[in-house]
């Protein structure tokens, strides 16, 4: 839709330039669970997903919508850019620490952009396709959805607070009430998947016969917190068992003696007490 209208979905004028901002809206574009990361993530659910007809539909017309929130907050970061670097550094100049990073601004933003955004995060971290999560499993990638939305809608009300521009504001409630309803969808989505009988509560829903049956229902209380167990998962007809002393299973975590080509430290004559000379030395340090 956006490409072929050359339309953005919502509108992204700032009242005024704002280069120290526009760094930090870096993160909604290129960060972890930025529109870059939801974007090609969707995308690549929807090429691999299996299954023609809602559920693909469903990936394909929010990866596009996502295509279209990458678009509107690299227009709002050229329009936040308006006259910088020069204004930046300027204003830098009064601040030696600032001018340090060129008064807050992504010096790739000037150099390499000319005044655009990057598909960099708001450390200048460039975007990494090992961010998304494209399994195949449906249940597992909705899962993986609903909180990417989450941790992006975090990251969005964070951002509203930390300006007074009334048009960066605007753009942002929009991104707001979208990654509101995407949390909502998603969920929607895995409730479907079981009504369809496709997944269950566990994904993915095999090997469950094959799986330890002694240790599929249990938490090990493993922390110095004592009221790990008074949660609803313990409590209940479906409770799951808090082991609230458990026992290790396995012997000594020791690794094999090393190829003597990758030089690792390693002698065959120490034992777990030390060697001779070693608990020779310690009895002198305890003397003195």
């Amino acid at each position: 839709m956006f490409r072929h209208t050359k339309l953005l979905q919502f509108e992204a004028k700032p009242e005024r330039p704002d280069p120290y901002y526009a760094r930090k809206l870096q993160e909604l574009i290129g960060g972890a669970y930025g529109e870059m990361t939801v974007t090609m993530q969707y995308l690549f659910q929807g090429w691999n997903c299996r299954i023609e007809g809602k559920y693909k539909d469903l990936i394909m017309d929010t990866a596009t919508e996502e295509i279209g929130h990458v678009e509107m907050l690299a227009t709002m970061v050229a329009r936040l850019l308006e006259g910088a670097p020069a204004t930046a550094t300027a204003e830098a100049a009064k601040d030696p620490v600032m001018a340090a990073v060129l008064g807050g601004m992504d010096p790739q933003q000037a150099i390499v952009s000319g005044g655009g955004a990057v598909p960099a995060d708001s450390n200048g971290t460039p975007w990494n396709g090992k961010y998304i999560v494209a399994s195949g499993n449906l249940l597992a990638d909705f899962r993986a959805n609903a909180a990417a939305e989450a941790q992006g809608r975090l990251q969005t009300a964070r951002l509203y607070n930390m300006t007074d521009d009334p048009g960066v504001k605007e753009m942002l409630k929009f991104n707001l009430a979208r990654d509101t309803v995407h949390q909502k969808q998603w969920l929607r989505a895995i409730e479907e998947l079981q009504a369809d009988g496709l997944e269950t509560d566990i994904a993915p829903g095999a090997l469950l016969d094959e799986e330890d049956q002694t240790h599929n229902n249990t938490i090990w209380h493993l922390s110095d917190g004592p009221d790990g167990n008074k949660g609803a998962w313990s409590t209940g007809e479906d409770r799951i068992e808090y082991l609230m002393d458990p026992k290790p299973l396995g012997g000594p975590g020791s690794a094999p003696k090393p190829d003597p080509e990758l030089y690792a430290t390693y002698s065959p004559t120490q034992d777990a007490m030390g060697t001779v000379k070693g608990k020779a030395q310690s009895a002198v340090n305890k003397l003195t």
